[in-house]
């Protein structure tokens, strides 16, 4: 099967984002790219996580023409691929509805460097504008915004997150999640505190090196130095 150990970790990915709440039902999506084939496997347009198998996940080259699979790709395949033009070190995208990162998208905010953890991200997430799902205006907003950010909020939608791979793309998602609940939790409370921005640089230059293996995909800055930065997360804590 084409692209098949792509399109399993699509479907493992897809029901691990489910069951991790970081969306619900038919919602968000996901893909890798082989950028030696120049294909792009990506989840299928409303199927249920849980009912998908490898062989209901597309592959479309980089233009959007299906190459393989019988099922519509995501609506919004249109960003992921507008973000793997953009950023040749991007390997795989994981697009959520998790409910503290909508909530700062819903808001207008970014995600400022209220703990350290932002730095999956980089110095922040940034905000993208609002433009109509699955539409060319928000491939155009989304890769216009990313920017050297491994993480971007729609606004009024929801989240982005890259990655070399699916594992860290996945792992940016789920720790941008935990960033966004706690700057939920401390503006219910009071105004945070910003962590400086001599200290941001010195946890991403960290980051940079951290884990068991070499860093991949480093981008401007070391702001992309995924590998590190989503290798072992548990241990970041």
């Amino acid at each position: 099967m084409l692209l098949q150990n792509e399109r399993e970790e699509i479907v493992r990915f897809g029901r691990k984002m489910v069951s991790a709440r970081l969306t619900s039902g038919t919602g968000g999506n996901l893909s890798v790219i082989d950028r030696d084939a120049g294909l792009v496997a990506i989840s299928p347009s409303g199927m249920e996580y849980d009912e998908t198998e490898p062989a209901d996940v597309p592959v479309l080259d980089l233009d959007g023409v299906a190459v393989t699979g019988e099922r519509k790709p995501s609506s919004e395949f249109g960003f992921h691929l507008a973000l793997y033009h953009a950023r040749p070190d991007i390997g795989a995208v994981v697009h959520t509805h998790s409910v503290y990162a909508t909530t700062m998208a819903c808001l207008g905010w970014e995600i400022p460097a209220v703990h350290y953890l932002v730095a999956f991200s980089g110095h922040k997430v940034p905000l993208a504008p609002y433009a109509t799902f699955g539409s060319r205006e928000l491939a155009d907003s989304v890769a216009g915004s990313i920017g050297e950010h491994n993480a971007l909020l729609l606004a009024n939608h929801g989240l982005v997150a890259v990655g070399p791979n699916l594992a860290t793309a996945f792992a940016v998602a789920e720790e941008i999640e935990l960033v966004a609940q706690i700057y939920y939790q401390a503006k219910c409370i009071g105004e945070p505190v910003m962590v400086p921005q001599d200290e941001m640089e010195r946890v991403i230059g960290k980051f940079a090196v951290y884990g068991q293996r070499g860093t991949t995909g480093s981008g401007a800055g070391g702001v992309n130095k995924f590998d590190a930065a989503g290798q072992n997360r548990e241990e970041v804590h």
